[in-house]
């Protein structure tokens, strides 16, 4: 199999052809969003709160309506008026989780107001958040997304108290950790996708098969690598992604290709032959320790970048090197929601509509 992903321009013309409509919230630049339109899904509305993210999500879904409402103050009927419609669907949103993340300060940041993106934000309820618009709402089927930290430890406190609220919205709820690797994304992402189906509905939550194969970063970039030699700048925003001066630089050229560094465990030089790692939210700082390009001393650029996350080459967006990465590394991969977006169409709504 090789690996592609459809231009914005190929995925417009599906839209709406499976014949289901969706709502997102946290809806960021659209990654969810994106991969639901490959499946064939019509997004109808959207909530984003931070403005940046915006921009680019509504440079990229065109038509698509975006309250700028921070969810705490959105209600269920708000968004389906903004939707024009009185029902739904499908609703899908990824509340933000750095509260649960194994890379963050677990525990000791519940229920503090921290930096979030361009502004700042408490997020370890913003799941429960998520289930009282579900209840609002009441589409047929929900996904969510949070990352695998929130089963780990004393976060599963957390976890089943989110499917406590989530079944008691009326639905069956099932979660289950998935690797983006496995559903044709060339990065090992693990995440806890939430599914609940319509109590009233009768069918049971339902997830994607793992597929038989994986992409590797060469797979991925590898027409790429040839152009991009030697360079240390982003040609899209002309911006110096050499992290040569900085401490990481040194700890670079001791790590071999496919290991970590033995100080930064999080500076990881990645092997070309294999899934990129995750790429997350921070790594677009230069100077910090995050996964880098296996073969040059810097960053990826944002054209590698959006191959590895599953994004298509002309997708848009803004702002500068930092905050466009940030855009991509909070992103649920497109190809990774397709393939529970695909699930869902044919093993749930096609079998009730």
């Amino acid at each position: 199999m090789t690996y592609s992903v459809p231009l914005l321009s190929e995925v417009r013309k599906g839209i709406g052809s499976n014949g289901f409509t969706a709502i997102s919230t946290f809806s960021g630049c659209g990654g969810s969003c994106l991969g639901l339109e490959m499946s064939g899904y019509k997004i109808l509305a959207a909530s984003e709160f931070v403005e940046e993210a915006r921009l680019t999500y509504n440079a990229n879904h065109l038509g698509v309506p975006v309250s700028p409402l921070d969810i705490r103050e959105l209600r269920g009927q708000d968004l389906l008026k903004l939707a024009n419609v009185t029902e739904i669907d499908l609703l899908e949103g990824s509340p933000p989780c750095a509260s649960f993340s194994v890379a963050g300060k677990g525990e000791r940041g519940w229920g503090n107001v921290s930096e979030y993106s361009d502004t700042s934000q408490r997020s370890d309820d913003l799941f429960f958040e998520f289930a009282r618009i579900i209840k609002d709402v009441q589409p047929k089927v929900f996904i969510a997304e949070n990352v695998k930290g929130l089963v780990i430890g004393k976060a599963k406190g957390y976890f089943k108290e989110i499917l406590r609220r989530l079944r008691s919205a009326g639905y069956e709820v099932e979660a289950k950790v998935l690797d983006a690797s496995y559903l044709g994304v060339p990065q090992a992402r693990q995440r806890v996708i939430f599914v609940g189906v319509r109590k009233d509905l009768g069918l049971p939550p339902v997830f994607p098969t793992p597929f038989s194969y994986r992409y590797s970063i060469r797979e991925a970039i590898g027409d790429l690598l040839k152009a991009d030699e030697g360079s240390l700048i982003d040609k899209e925003t002309g911006e110096l992604i050499s992290f040569e001066k900085y401490k990481i630089g040194k700890e670079w050229l001791k790590t071999p290709m496919g290991g970590h560094s033995k100080y930064l465990n999080i500076l990881i030089r990645p092997n070309l032959d294999a899934p990129c790692p995750t790429i997350t939210a921070t790594g677009g700082q230069i100077g910090a320790a995050s996964v880098t390009h296996p073969l040059l001393p810097r960053k990826f650029n944002l054209e590698e970048l959006r191959r590895l996350c599953s994004f298509p080459d002309d997708f848009v967006l803004t702002g500068t090197y930092k905050q466009r990465y940030e855009r991509l590394g909070r992103s649920v991969p497109p190809l990774m929601m397709k393939a529970v977006g695909d699930t869902v169409r044919d093993e749930i709504l096609r079998k009730i509509k």
